[in-house]
């Protein structure tokens, strides 16, 4: 008979997530994600300036609000068909750059490295499993001292982001119609010196940490695969080529690759707590309207699919898509791709902001229009975003965001096919039911963020909770 678990609030990840697991004679014969909060931002943009878009969007989540601010400007510009200046283009990618380097060094070594190094016995470190750690102590001791001095190296990240941003979170430094504070010498230098430490940083501790987790944990590299089809907007728009990317878009199915068609991106509702009437094949003509007794709904999530397919997004498709990794889909593979990534963006930004030119134009004045559709498409730091933004009589008519997490963590959908997480679970190994600290590295490995405005939540105490 199957034993169930209910983790709620999965810990050590941006935002609130459930998940249950029915774990029989060992393994995880089934798997449910549930986003436990509401997500309100498409109600609360309707009947606005489309203008504020861009700042009210960022409120989504803290960890990555810069993407959003990208996304918002894209869509935005998409509908009102601005073509930004050269030095926007470079500054926006500098505050993004950042911003995605404080996530990847915040996602390996406080949300991943504590499900696989025993930490010290303190808070935040306890309460922890009682399970299987591999590293020795002085492995041990050497990876939390690198976890100590990595937030030192995260704060360089957001100091790097306010240098063109303002503030963190929530920048003003991007905005529909490019950037906000001009380059020029002085700040080039600033930014630079932030950045030279955090490559080294990168350089000779993250990744030489990385490659000790895979050496002793190279199991997990058969652990956790999720869907084989891979979605990846493109990331990092270049400065003298529109529409085009430095990390290429593209879809990976059946391993064929193929260019991104935001027409066949489509919503279904029929285990979300949405009204049946908001799956939208048109995401443009997508609604959100919450209806919290639905019966057979187990999460404020909606489930995304490209194409009738569930997909994986984030590091390991953009590197999978640019042919730069190719090893497996697996938690390991998630994780090793995000340290991957992050050294690859350090030294993109190492060369772009060598690129700004002082004195010259970040900003493209523009008409709003009256009428008008826009769709942002970009990665944020967890994979796939999208803005939809269509605009009635100066005003916001209806908004829609689909997120990398909404990708990664929705329900199952119209046709019972599991969310990506579910289908990474489903099948792992339990060793001990009472300490299943296998269920975390395999989720983790996603970097989740449910992050929300708006909150709403109603407590069921019908199983047993485990907090990991």
């Amino acid at each position: 008979m199957a034993q169930k678990i209910m983790i709620s609030p999965v810990t050590r990840l941006n935002g609130f997530w459930r998940l249950d697991v029915e774990v029989e004679n060992g393994k995880v014969i089934d798997a449910y994600s549930s986003g436990i909060y509401i997500r309100g931002l498409e109600k609360i943009m309707q009947r606005r300036d489309p203008r504020d878009a861009v700042y009210l969007t960022q409120r989504i989540c803290g960890i990555c609000s810069s993407a959003h601010a990208m996304a918002g400007s894209l869509a935005l510009e998409h509908a009102y068909n601005l073509e930004i200046p050269r030095n926007a283009v470079i500054i926006r990618n500098l505050i993004f750059g950042a911003d995605l380097l404080q996530n990847h060094l915040r996602h390996f070594y406080f949300m991943a490295l504590p499900d696989y190094a025993e930490g010290p016995d303190e808070p935040p470190f306890i309460p922890r499993y009682k399970a299987e750690y591999r590293f020795n102590k002085k492995e041990t001791e050497k990876l939390f001292q690198n976890y100590m001095e990595s937030i030192d190296m995260s704060r360089l990240c957001h100091e790097m982001l306010t240098i063109y941003g303002g503030k963190a979170p929530h920048n003003h430094g991007i905005l529909a119609g490019g950037a906000s504070v001009h380059p020029t010498a002085d700040n080039i230098r600033l930014y630079l010196f932030r950045l030279e430490q955090v490559k080294r940083f990168i350089d000779e501790k993250m990744l030489p940490d990385m490659e000790l987790l895979i050496e002793k944990y190279a199991d997990y590299f058969q652990i956790g695969s999720g869907p084989e089809t891979l979605l990846t907007y493109g990331m990092f728009p270049r400065e003298d080529k529109r529409g085009e990317f430095y990390l290429h878009p593209g879809v990976i199915s059946k391993d064929q690759l193929q260019p991104v068609n935001s027409d066949l991106i489509h919503e279904q509702v029929k285990h979300s707590w949405f009204l049946d009437t908001d799956a939208a094949t048109d995401i443009m003509q997508g609604a959100t309207n919450f209806y919290p007794d639905k019966e057979g709904a187990y999460s404020w999530i909606k489930a995304p699919r490209y194409q009738g397919q569930v997909v994986q997004t984030g590091p390991l498709c953009r590197l999978w898509v640019a042919e730069e990794y190719r090893h497996g889909i697996s938690t390991l593979d998630r994780i090793y791709a995000r340290c991957l990534e992050a050294k690859k963006v350090a030294d993109y930004l190492q060369e772009w902001v060598q690129k700004l030119e002082p004195g010259k134009p970040i900003y493209q004045e523009y008409e709003p229009l009256r009428d008008a559709k826009g769709i942002g498409l970009v990665e944020a730091m967890r994979g796939g975003l999208g803005h939809w933004i269509e605009i009635e009589d100066y005003h916001i008519k209806n908004y829609q965001v689909i997120t990398p997490s909404a990708w990664n963590m929705s329900p199952r959908d119209d046709n019972g096919l599991p969310g990506a997480v579910e289908q990474s679970l489903i099948g792992i190994s339990i060793a001990d039911f009472k300490n299943p600290i296998e269920i975390g590295r395999v989720a983790r490995s996603f970097d989740p963020c449910s992050s929300c405005a708006v909150q709403v939540y109603t407590p069921q105490e019908s199983l047993e909770q485990y907090i990991i």
